[in-house]
């Protein structure tokens, strides 16, 4: 009796074998990466860009300019590598000068050959610095897109302290209505593979004056965020939504949990909601940014439920990261095991590590 039910087993697992095929998945790659202070060189009258110029503190030249291009396309040809040989199809990108150095950056040679196009508004910031989407043309087709400006006013007689990013001065109030100028989120719609997909990109204001106090701003970016996602859910109750940038917040704070509603499990999403999994790399210590030695993870991904089903025959989220290779590390002084910043001597990468996410669908 052993021997035949061992048979019947035997016979079982041989035709699982025969019958059964590998499958192949069609995967995309969606990235998003802080360019920190991508500048020209030519002064812009409109906005406080005087430093990233010849003659600004920074003595921004056209040899460095190009310098931090050739770095930014080394980091965004290579994301998602080894999983997809591929450059990601969907780059969402922040602290973007103008459209012009998108347009540069595209054409560099570790570039050029993916053929990606351009999604870019000016911003009200001060600085003039924007967010973006470059995409691939071969693999996604926008049919709208749309700049949402993020409208908050600072109460009287609130005053800032300095900020805790040295670079990023968006808080600024209007004499007149004490508005807040900071980035629009930027949405984006379209046809990923004959499937519609929609991209918002964010990048919400800083912490100037402290976490506590500029709370209330970034928990209003995180309000109008939701929004959005439910007004394209009213339309579509399965619109597939991501909603991507450097919030200025971890996925623990008020902005992100509360007003955003998000969640650490996939399990754990209900119909509607939205599902972080940079929650669970927060837990573990990782970071995307540090500051005064600690981690934290203020660039994050995140998809609504309809993109995080087991049903594979329409595209579906797969895996996320961080993209920490050991160039993008600085590996000595100070600031040793930071993200390789601009520094006096040497033309950096970002501040920030990039993230990224996977898009898959079975092949047919």
């Amino acid at each position: 009796m052993q021997k035949l039910r061992l048979i019947v087993v035997a016979l079982l697992l041989l035709g699982q074998m025969i019958f059964s095929q590998p499958k192949n998945y069609r995967i995309h790659t969606v990235a998003f990466y802080n360019f920190e202070n991508l500048f020209d060189t030519i002064d812009n009258p409109e906005t406080h860009d005087e430093e990233w110029t010849p003659r600004g503190i920074q003595h921004w030249t056209s040899k460095k300019y190009h310098q931090k291009l050739q770095n930014l396309a080394r980091v965004l040809s290579e994301i998602g590598k080894p999983e997809n040989s591929n450059s990601p199809t969907f780059i969402a990108g922040s602290e973007i000068e103008n459209r012009n150095v998108l347009e540069d950056l595209i054409q560099q040679p570790n570039m050029a050959a993916r053929d990606y196009g351009i999604i870019h508004f000016d911003s009200p910031d001060k600085r003039g610095i924007d967010v973006a989407l470059l995409y691939q043309k071969k693999f996604f087709l926008p049919t709208s897109f749309t700049n949402i400006p993020l409208n908050i006013y600072k109460k009287e007689n609130q005053e800032f302290a300095s900020t805790s990013e040295e670079t990023d001065n968006d808080i600024v109030g209007n004499s007149y209505q004490n508005r807040i100028f900071t980035r629009d989120q930027l949405l984006v719609t379209g046809f990923l593979d004959g499937e519609e997909i929609h991209i918002i990109v964010n990048h919400w204001p800083s912490r100037s004056g402290g976490e506590k106090k500029s709370s209330p701003y970034r928990e209003a970016a995180g309000i109008l965020n939701r929004k959005i996602i439910d007004s394209l859910q009213k339309i579509n109750p399965n619109a597939k939504v991501i909603t991507l940038g450097d919030l200025n917040d971890s996925p623990f704070n008020n902005s992100i949990k509360k007003a955003l509603g998000t969640k650490a499990q996939k399990q754990d999403v209900p119909e509607f909601g939205i599902y972080n999994p940079f929650e669970e790399m927060a837990k573990k210590g990782l970071g995307t940014i540090a500051f005064g030695d600690a981690w934290d993870i203020f660039d994050q991904i995140m998809l609504t439920q309809s993109l995080v089903k087991n049903d594979f025959s329409t595209y579906q989220y797969w895996k996320a990261g961080i993209f920490n290779r050991s160039y993008l590390i600085q590996n000595s002084g100070r600031y040793k095991g930071y993200p390789k910043r601009h520094s006096a001597t040497e033309v950096g990468f970002s501040d920030h590590f990039p993230v990224y996410i996977y898009l898959i669908k079975e092949a047919k």
